[in-house]
């Protein structure tokens, strides 16, 4: 019986999508603006980054050839592979990080999130009267758009100083407080999120996201490894659940527990940073038994970098996790498939601080598995269908497998 092993690259888009204009981001292109700057020797707002991008690993899964897949060019004079590649675009009407993964697990999202204006006050005034009447709150900081990191080095002093926390939102459909560890307590911002989620339901919003940090000044705050997110949960069953049912467990590394409600995750496994992560996962794989899908999600290229639209930081990030792949892949047995992927894209390169709408690459190995283009799939969810045909399991209404032509003859 087959094991199944999902890594997202959070954010690891390899070209815009076909409507992307329609969300302001045609010719967004995290991967291939990575790597142009990066051959260039260029600099951005984060420094200077000099030599080319160095992911043989990634390269010879067929990186370069999903690129290709995903631009509408010929991959064919690209060669080097030894795993099924080729390049995915989303049908949920988001760019977010729910619907990516809903969409990778074989359920796309069919409604359209709610989101808050580019406003001062960016939160209705019914919605903050009830939070901080239910809490007990003092009140509230922020109210508005912003950069995480920016925001608490802003008003972090004076949360600690009044006891009042910090709430903002994004492009996303987010609504997000971060507060002090000690000075205002982990376990009642998990409170405190949990009565916002309950409050934000109205507003079709997807993810309210405790954001807590350590420090004593805006020179040393840090947000700590302790987030969470409060997601809303699926609207139909995922291929989560369906491993599940089968009697196989699903292991969720990272904040997968989390973006699906812990539906369908039978069990947690949480790290701080890409490096730690990549640990856990290969403890994961170590674990897993037969039947059973480890799926993980890798943040930090999304948060730490393509959010704070740092190139040489993005870069590193990829290199580094490039450098332990052959861990990974040494640690699969007969039966077993990999296949790396990405939720969304957040070009470094881009105007702002949000996700960018584009296509994500496929990147699949595993004994019996061939060398072979799998094109450009008019879903995530065929990533998903792919998973649940491998380990056996009956298909979903989304999504058609490609298992047929990534096998070997």
């Amino acid at each position: 019986m087959a094991r199944a092993f999902l890594f997202i690259l959070d954010s690891f888009g390899i070209g815009h999508a076909a409507d992307a204009a329609d969300f302001g981001d045609e010719g967004a292109d995290t991967f291939g603006h990575i790597a142009t700057l990066c051959a260039a020797g260029k600099a951005d707002r984060k420094g200077v980054r000099k030599g080319p991008l160095k992911v043989p690993n990634l390269r010879k899964l067929g990186l370069e050839r999903a690129a290709a897949i995903a631009a509408g060019r010929n991959p064919d004079r690209l060669a080097g592979e030894h795993g099924f590649f080729g390049a995915a675009e989303e049908l949920s009407t988001g760019k977010d990080t729910p619907s990516g993964h809903w969409e990778i697990a074989g359920v796309p999202v069919p409604f359209e999130w709610g989101y808050f204006p580019k406003a001062v006050p960016a939160f209705p005034g019914e919605l903050t009267e009830r939070l901080i009447a239910e809490a007990g709150l003092p009140g509230i900081l922020g109210n508005c758009h912003a950069s995480g990191t920016q925001i608490i080095a802003r008003l972090g002093e004076e949360h600690i100083r009044t006891g009042k926390p910090i709430i903002y939102t994004s492009a996303d459909s987010v609504f997000q407080i971060a507060a002090h560890e000690t000075h205002f307590g982990l376990e009642r911002l998990y409170r405190l999120c949990t009565i916002a989620r309950r409050l934000v339901d109205d507003y079709r919003i997807g993810r309210v996201i405790a954001r807590p940090f350590t420090g004593r000044n805006a020179g040393t705050f840090k947000r700590t490894a302790n987030r969470r997110d409060y997601a809303v949960p699926p609207p139909a069953p995922t291929l989560l659940d369906r491993v599940e049912t089968s009697g196989a467990r699903v292991i969720g590394v990272g904040k997968i527990g989390d973006i699906f409600a812990h539906k369908g995750v039978t069990e947690v496994r949480k790290a701080a940073g890409n490096m730690a992560l990549f640990d856990v996962s290969l403890e994961a794989i170590r674990d897993a038994r037969n039947g059973d899908l480890v799926f993980a999600n890798f943040v930090d290229f999304d948060t730490l970098y393509g959010h704070r639209r740092d190139v040489p930081g993005y870069a590193a990030a990829l290199e580094a996790f490039d450098a332990r792949l052959p861990e990974a892949l040494a640690q699969l047995r007969a039966g077993d498939l990999l296949i790396l992927t990405a939720d969304h894209g957040c070009d470094p390169t881009w105007r702002g601080s949000d996700h960018t709408r584009e296509r994500v690459p496929i990147l699949g190995f595993g004994s019996g598995f061939a060398a072979a283009s799998v094109g450009l799939r008019r879903t995530f969810a065929d990533i998903g269908e792919t998973v649940a045909d491998h380990l056996g399991l009956p298909p979903g209404p989304h999504g058609t497998s490609f298992l047929p032509m990534a096998a070997h003859a």
